[in-house]
C-alpha cells in the first residue's frame, strides 16, 4: 500500500496488512475480522437499499473464478475497496464477517482479492475460525507411558519462527519463558521434529493455541512442531528445557516497582 492508502485504511485493513507482514499479528487479525462488517457482491431479493435479513432469508452471493479455474467467493474490507475491485456497477451486501462465514461454510472465500493485501480462506480454516477464533487446527497428544527420546538443538535454527513467537508471547503477560528443542522419538517418528516449551502462570490455553498457529505459519516447509507446557520439578522435557537450554523468550520485569518505590529511605 502507498502512504495515502495506509492512512485511509480501516481497522480490518490495518490488521490484515500487519498480519501479512508479521505472523505474530495473525491471531489478532482473526479476532478483528470476526468483529468486522464486510462487503460481498450479491443480492438479497429485496428492494435496493438497507434491509434487515430475517432468519431463513434467501440471498445470492457472487462467485469469481481464480486463475486455476476454481470458484471463490470474494468479499471486501470496505465499500471503497469493493468499488476499486470491480469494473462495472454491481449490487452488494453489507454483512458481519461472522455471518458471512456461517452461511457460506464449505465454500472457499477470498478477502480483498485485487488489493495489495488479501487473504484466502479455505473451508476447514473457516470452520476453525468460527469455533475458536483461530485458523489452524491443533491436535492434543498425551504420552501414555514413559518413552525414551533424543533431545538436542536444531542445526538449522528456525529464526523466523522464533522471531514471530517472541513477538506473540510478549503480548501474553502470564508467559514467563519459552524454549526450543529438537526431539526424536525413534519408536514413532521417522525424523526429529521441533518442540516449543512454554513456561507460564495460570491458564495458558490461549497462548498455546495462538503460539501453535504462529508456529504452524512460520515453521520451515515440511517440518512438524509440537508445543509443550513446562513445569518445574518435572523430569523429561521440562527438566531439559529448564536446565539444559537457554530460553529464546523471557518476560522482562516491567520496572514499575523500581520506578515507584526504588528511591527513598531504607
Amino acid at each position: 500500500m502507498d502512504t495515502m492508502d495506509t492512512k485511509q485504511e480501516n481497522a480490518l485493513e490495518k490488521s490484515l496488512r500487519l498480519a501479512a507482514d508479521e505472523p505474530a499479528n495473525r491471531p489478532d487479525f482473526f479476532k478483528t475480522l470476526l468483529n468486522s462488517t464486510v462487503y460481498v457482491l450479491g443480492t438479497t431479493g429485496t428492494d435496493e437499499g438497507q434491509a434487515n435479513l430475517e432468519a431463513g432469508s434467501s440471498i445470492t452471493i457472487a462467485h469469481w473464478q481464480k486463475p486455476d479455474g476454481s470458484a471463490v467467493i470474494p468479499f471486501f474490507s470496505s465499500l471503497q475497496t469493493l468499488q476499486r475491485s470491480i469494473d462495472s456497477e454491481e449490487s452488494y451486501i453489507e454483512i458481519p464477517a461472522r455471518s458471512l462465514f456461517e452461511i457460506t461454510q464449505g465454500a472457499p472465500l477470498f478477502l480483498n482479492p485485487k488489493s495489495p493485501y488479501g487473504k484466502e480462506f479455505f473451508p476447514d480454516e473457516v470452520r476453525h475460525i468460527l469455533s475458536d477464533g483461530i485458523g489452524h487446527e491443533s491436535t492434543q497428544r498425551t504420552v501414555e507411558k514413559d518413552t525414551r527420546v533424543l533431545l538436542g538443538q536444531p542445526s538449522q535454527y528456525p529464526s523466523k519462527m522464533v522471531s514471530s513467537l517472541t513477538h506473540l508471547l510478549a503480548r501474553h503477560r502470564n508467559v514467563k519463558r519459552a524454549f526450543l528443542a529438537l526431539m526424536h522419538n525413534a519408536s514413532s517418528d521417522e525424523k526429529p521434529h521441533l518442540v516449543i516449551g512454554i513456561e507460564a502462570d495460570g491458564d495458558v490455553e490461549l497462548a498455546m493455541r495462538e503460539a501453535g498457529n504462529v508456529a504452524g505459519d512460520t515453521v520451515p516447509d515440511g517440518e512438524v512442531v509440537d508445543l509443550y507446557r513446562v513445569h518445574h520439578g518435572e523430569s523429561g522435557l521440562s527438566d531439559y528445557f529448564l536446565h539444559e537450554t537457554a530460553p529464546f523468550y523471557e518476560r522482562k520485569p516491567t520496572g514499575w516497582l523500581r520506578s515507584l518505590f526504588g528511591f527513598g529511605k531504607a
